[in-house]
């Protein structure tokens, strides 16, 4: 078999820049770089556009289900089809999609009110359907130009950057959309697309080692989910990420511990948006350092119960300064639970199945996000924003207990 020399890493003693010697790592972490800033500041852009013009909390809920609808309904069609068609190509194709949208973008905002908030929706459901197909082959794309060895580096190195662009887009975002407008704002977004596609251009293509057999679309996406759920390790490891944010996130809250119950205002509710983001980036710094793989099974099962502890502490505290070290230490915790979980999605799945697992691992993501949200304010509005959080936390506790006791294989595993 021929090895892509692109993929090959020089030799030399295991240090925590492994897997950025790799060209065509570098290229795809360069790709995104550019997609992770461009999208994460028209998240904040769009919102803010649209609330400007409808002046309704409603349309940023509504904004929010535009985006996720499309995303979740293809994602499992999305995983099937990266498993058939070159990742690379998958990529380039969705990326043109929001390089395009961006375009329009542009165009739409030389006079919103004309053309009205409905074009807007328009863009972003069609950015949700290019993202549905995007995930899956950029999570298969990745593992299929990474080394083994140096897969669990490799997912401290996306996270990290994927954290660090979250951080900064939003803000550049906010910024140029304040001093220079949206049409300038867009530009800039468009283009960090653009730069997107072309890095993703430049790394050679990667044809498929192995393609399945032909089967119905129906049996090929019910294979990758039969996979996961018939794989302990797989699904307990997703299964963790589910009910941890699902039941012991509280990001949704944090205006009202903000406004009510600590009383810091929108000052006080940046500093806790950004705490969770501060503290996972020092967690995957030190993953490129010392990744955990010698006892990764426990190092995931310790990190999630480490987040409901610290969950329980924020929804307990009342002083702020404590609620931001726990916070911190909630972002630190979830920090190590994805570089543990994204090196086990990526070793662990066959090659020729890494699509659809991926797209099952999206499933659990965007619902853990979405409905995690919702429940939030729900369980919040019957019993209190402050029961809500902890009794979350203790649920998290729970859960981890459940898996701890049912799946023995997880508990061993290593990831050497």
């Amino acid at each position: 078999m021929e090895i892509d020399p692109g993929s090959v890493i020089p030799p030399g003693e295991n240090t925590p820049w492994d897997s950025i010697k790799i060209p065509n790592f570098r290229l795809f972490l360069l790709s995104n770089i550019f997609f992770t800033l461009a999208g994460r500041a028209l998240a904040v852009v769009i919102g803010f556009q649209i609330y400007s013009l409808t002046h309704k909390a409603i349309s940023l809920g509504v904004l929010g289900l535009v985006e996720a609808i499309p995303a979740l309904m293809l994602v499992l069609y999305g995983g099937h089809l990266s498993d058939r068609i070159e990742r690379r190509r998958i990529l380039l194709v969705t990326t043109a999609v929001s390089v395009l949208c961006g375009a329009l973008f542009v165009y739409f905002s030389t006079d919103a009110q004309k053309f009205g908030v409905n074009s807007l929706y328009a863009l972003i459901f069609a950015i949700g359907i290019a993202r549905g197909f995007a995930d899956p082959a950029r999570t298969a794309f990745e593992a299929q130009i990474i080394p083994r060895q140096f897969m669990v580096n490799a997912s401290a190195w996306s996270g990290s950057v994927w954290m660090v662009c979250a951080i900064i887009g939003p803000a550049l975002g906010g910024l140029s959309y304040g001093y220079l407008g949206p049409v300038w704002t867009y530009s800039f977004i468009a283009a960090g697309f653009l730069f997107s596609w072309l890095t993703i251009f430049s790394i050679p293509s990667h044809p498929l080692k192995f393609v399945p057999k032909e089967e119905s679309v129906l049996k090929s996406i019910s294979e990758g989910v039969k996979f996961v759920f018939n794989h302990e390790i797989l699904l307990s490891s997703m299964c963790l990420d589910l009910f941890a944010v699902l039941f012991g996130g509280a990001t949704a809250l944090f205006p009202i511990f903000a406004a009510d119950i600590l009383k810091v205002g929108p000052q006080g509710l940046g500093l806790m948006a950004a705490a969770p983001a501060a503290g996972s980036l020092a967690a995957l710094v030190w993953a490129m350092k010392r990744p955990p793989k010698q006892h990764a099974g426990m190092s995931l099962l310790l990190s999630v119960a480490g987040f409901g502890v610290s969950m329980i502490v924020f929804g307990l505290s009342k002083s702020f300064v404590l609620s931001l070290i726990s916070l911190v230490f909630s972002g630190a915790f979830d920090g190590v639970s994805v570089v543990v979980r994204r090196s086990i999605i990526r070793l662990m799945s066959p090659d020729h199945m890494r699509g659809r697992v991926a797209s099952v691992g999206w499933i659990f993501i965007g619902s853990s996000n979405e409905i995690g949200a919702f429940e939030s304010g729900l369980i919040a509005s019957m019993i209190g924003a402050v029961p809500a959080v902890w009794a979350g936390g203790i649920v998290t506790l729970l859960v981890v207990a459940i898996v701890y006791k049912k799946t023995p294989n997880l508990r061993t595993l290593r990831l050497e």
